[in-house]
């Protein structure tokens, strides 16, 4: 049977006309006739973990940051190491590995935490920009497999997560390793090419980041760029957790720019081919411009979209505001902001990745673990208006605009109010999802439901998770709805309005 028929047999059994009928080529006009399964369209949450080295340095804050910070710019992290660990010619990155034990360490249970939240895909971060793979890795000895743990977290929350109806993801951002150790501290242990495999190239400063004309450090822009063997080894990771893990997503940080882009479309191809060769529907997640728009699924870190965007999307975000990974003193989001994010997000057409912050020792910290299961009740209750929803004809009211301000943008953003509406569909039902609760329990209006806006019969209101009557109204200026006092909801307020 030849490769093409191979794969149209395939598309005709699962009955799935999403399963491309040709082999991808490593070509832009072949990846661009990629589509998007409806699973991912569907699952709206998941959950993936900042987890590896860096989350035992036992930094303040930023720690997944905590290599470039120390080698590369000289400021607090650089002190902080100097005073706890001593100068980088003496104990450096490397050294900070046996501290990552995971002892603690149980995939079942993290994946049982993940479903109490909601989430409907899930996973490890493959690999860091520290050069340290988390599955057992035949580029390099640094790995989770062989070093610090001496397991393979990869395989571990992969068997997992099959045992479940999540689906299972890897993310991967080891593009960044060029450069993050370039270092002009005195003697730095990554300027020994002993260590190279596990620090990357040396090169100088200007490998990781070179300046604008406005003076800001970009380090999109490098120089000099990776040479073919920092790309060819980047590619050989890849394919080492597309073949030996299958993930349903596979999900890369940007910078993949400063990659030849030969060596972005055959990781293209790589991926889509060696899903559908394994009956697997995938989505590749990416930052632009690192692949061209139309290949894959669109991502946005800790930004969204400021509109009902036309192909489903994904905003990646922490659980906290001041890292990625476990610090001391973490800056969590609350359970309310974090959901009413969600509903935003979905609101425009886009699925929510939520990172968080494991200890070194494998435990998921309490705090993290009680803004997850909240989110997770909340949705029990109300995700019929989350899980496979579409878009309305607009996303929403209220005077809070959240998106448009690029990439970090949602740093900056202090959350909704009680003006803020959000709409989602399924079929024919409509929900209309009030953000907030006005302190006084005063009505919520919503304009675009007006009879001057909004020209279809409203046959009656009902609130999810209320069994009671509501109360409402409909004029030329809104449609008003009363809460119940005696209706206590945590989050957001969903209406069912029946049509």
């Amino acid at each position: 049977m030849t490769t093409k028929s191979y794969f149209a047999l395939i598309a005709s059994c699962l009955g799935l006309g999403i399963i491309h009928a040709e082999p991808f080529s490593a070509d832009w006009n072949s990846l661009r006739k990629y589509e998007r399964p409806q699973w991912f369209q569907d699952a709206k949450f998941g959950i993936y973990t900042h987890w590896g080295p860096y989350s035992a340095t036992m930094a303040p804050d930023h720690s997944d940051w905590y290599g470039r910070k120390v080698y590369g710019e000289n400021g607090e992290m650089t002190k902080f190491h100097l005073e706890t660990y001593g100068p980088l010619s003496e104990f450096g990155y490397k050294d900070i590995i046996p501290k990552f034990t995971a002892e603690n360490f149980d995939a079942d249970e993290w994946v049982k935490l993940f479903i109490e939240a909601g989430a409907r895909f899930a996973g490890p971060v493959g690999e860091h920009a520290d050069g340290f793979p988390m599955w057992a890795s035949k580029q390099t000895k640094w790995n989770a497999a062989n070093m610090g743990p001496k397991r393979d977290i990869v395989a571990e929350m992969e068997k997992a997560i099959r045992k479940t109806d999540l689906k299972f993801m890897v993310s991967m951002h080891h593009q960044w390793k060029y450069g993050w150790f370039s270092s002009e501290q005195p003697e730095p242990d990554s300027a020994d090419p002993h260590y190279q495999d596990l620090y990357g190239p040396s090169v100088p400063m200007t490998g990781f980041s070179t300046k604008q004309a406005n003076g800001k450090l970009d380090p999109m822009r490098v120089d000099p760029m990776p040479d073919q063997a920092f790309a060819d080894d980047w590619l050989a990771r890849v394919k080492e957790v597309v073949t030996g893990y299958q993930p349903d997503l596979l999900w890369f940080d940007n910078r993949m720019q400063i990659l030849p882009e030969q060596t972005r479309k055959e990781m293209a191809a790589f991926y889509y081919n060696s899903s559908h060769e394994n009956q697997r529907e995938a989505v590749l997640s990416y930052k632009r411009p690192d692949l061209i728009v139309g290949t894959g699924t669109v991502d946005l870190e800790r930004s969204r979209m400021p509109d009902i965007y036309p192909d489903p999307w994904l905003t990646d975000t922490s659980i906290a505001k001041n890292t990625w990974s476990y610090v001391t003193a973490p800056e969590y989001y609350s359970a309310d902001r974090l959901t009413d994010d969600l509903i935003d997000i979905v609101s425009k057409n886009g699925c929510l990745l939520l990172n968080i912050a494991p200890a070194p020792d494998g435990t998921i910290p309490d705090e993290q673990r009680e803004i997850l299961r909240s989110m997770g009740a909340w949705l029990k209750i109300n995700g019929e208006a989350i899980y496979s929803s579409r878009p309305w004809f607009v996303y929403g009211e209220g005077d809070t605009k959240a998106g448009g301000d690029g990439h970090l943008g949602d740093l900056k953003f202090n959350g909704f109010g009680p003006e803020d509406i959000r709409f989602t569909t399924s079929g024919q039902t409509l929900y209309a999802i009030a953000l907030d609760r006005h302190e006084d329990n005063a009505p919520v209006t919503i304009e675009e439901l007006s009879e001057t806006a909004y020209n279809d019969e409203i046959k009656g209101i009902t609130l999810l998770g209320y069994s009671g009557d509501i109360t409402w109204t409909r004029d030329k200026q809104s449609l008003s709805i009363t809460i119940p006092e005696d209706f206590e909801n945590s989050h957001a307020y969903v209406f069912k309005i029946h049509r």
